[in-house]
């Protein structure tokens, strides 16, 4: 086609066909969607390679091969559960953030995000990671079946049965269908504020970690990927030293990161779009449906209405083990009016986001 005969199109379409074209541009480049970006700056070789390159960082689950049928009912409105699970492995490169390379890894942060139909909005769940809670039967990484248990951490079941089993796990203690997960452990954390230059935070209080933990003074501060992962896994030091008080700490930085992502052109930046995606890919594992950077920029796409300054953040109701005082259960009734109201996509009700337990271990 010509460029007359293209321009005399767009004039019989009323400018459709223009529209749709940068709508399909747009959403191409959200998120990790920057393939269209690379093959026309770098011609169609380079551009394969870097979407293979990106496609290559991801490791994937199938969910309903690992699980089975035995799952809650998926949410008729159309509302989607995200579970994201910070691994908090010592292993390979996350060993050397760490101070130590060993086996076995922990999640340092389980938050289900819950988007309603709309996706106008969201909500974060956060579930301490002292939560004792019975885990069920669960096959682990190399299809070998995990005994369940009695009154185990939450924390623990990462590194027992694998991405899976923590999926498996919050379901069985929520009720909750979870429809995508997304792992991300210390290494690809670090690589990603890096590549945003930063993340700026604000604390009501100073951080006093010790033994080579955090110190910033109460005001604002903009910190590094190194000084990022301190500021989330911060637990002694700041406030009443607890596991509860880490959890605000990492929904703040939560709201904080989503927020520079969202403020930054790099949209407009394949260069930086690309050392982003390359960022946010490595060690990050999902569920097998979004595995690919186009399933990940569709996903992407169907939230860009959700405002990072309107997601709300609260914490599972949680009283003090009578047994354990060092850990908490879930709280009742509270908890189970969280979870009816997720599972219904309804308004949660102010009586479900007290938690009993104002302090913690």
């Amino acid at each position: 086609m010509t460029q007359e005969t293209a321009v005399r199109s767009r004039r019989k379409t009323g400018g459709r066909g223009v529209r749709r074209t940068r709508s399909r541009g747009r959403r191409a480049l959200k998120i990790f969607g920057l393939v269209v970006a690379l093959l026309v700056l770098g011609g169609a070789g380079a551009g394969w390679w870097m979407y293979s390159h990106l496609n290559g960082n991801i490791d994937s689950v199938d969910l309903d091969q690992a699980i089975g049928d035995d799952r809650p009912e998926k949410v008729a409105t159309g509302a989607r559960n995200v579970l994201v699970i910070g691994s908090d492995s010592r292993a390979g490169a996350n060993g050397d953030l760490d101070h130590g390379n060993v086996s076995g890894a922990r999640s340092d942060t389980t938050m289900l995000v819950h988007i309603p139909e709309g996706r106008a909005k969201a909500t974060a769940v956060s579930i301490p990671r002292d939560t004792l809670i019975t885990r069920p039967d669960c096959k682990d990484g190399d299809g070998k079946t995990v005994p369940g248990q009695k009154r185990a951490m939450i924390n623990g079941v990462l590194g027992v049965g694998g991405p899976a089993c923590v999926v498996k796990t919050v379901e069985k203690l929520s009720g909750v269908r979870v429809d995508h997960f997304v792992q991300v452990d210390f290494a690809g954390f670090k690589g990603l504020v890096d590549a945003l230059g930063g993340v700026t935070v604000k604390l009501d209080q100073p951080i006093n970690g010790s033994k080579g933990g955090l110190q910033l003074d109460a005001g604002e501060h903009r910190l590094n990927g190194e000084d990022s992962l301190k500021f989330v896994r911060t637990r002694y030091g700041y406030g009443d030293g607890s596991d509860l008080g880490r959890i605000g700490l990492q929904q703040q930085f939560m709201m904080a990161m989503l927020s520079e992502i969202k403020k930054q052109d790099a949209f407009g930046n394949p260069a930086r779009l690309y050392k982003l995606a390359d960022a946010g890919t490595k060690s990050l594992t999902t569920d097998s449906e979004l595995a690919s950077l186009t399933s990940l920029a569709d996903f992407a796409q169907s939230m860009k209405g959700v405002d990072p300054a309107t997601m709300e953040t609260i914490m599972l109701p949680v009283a003090y083990d009578k047994t354990d005082p060092n850990r908490v259960v879930a709280a009742e009734p509270q908890s189970t009016q969280l979870w009816e109201a997720l599972r219904n996509d309804t308004a949660i009700p102010a009586s479900a986001k007290k938690s009993p337990a104002k302090g913690g271990s």
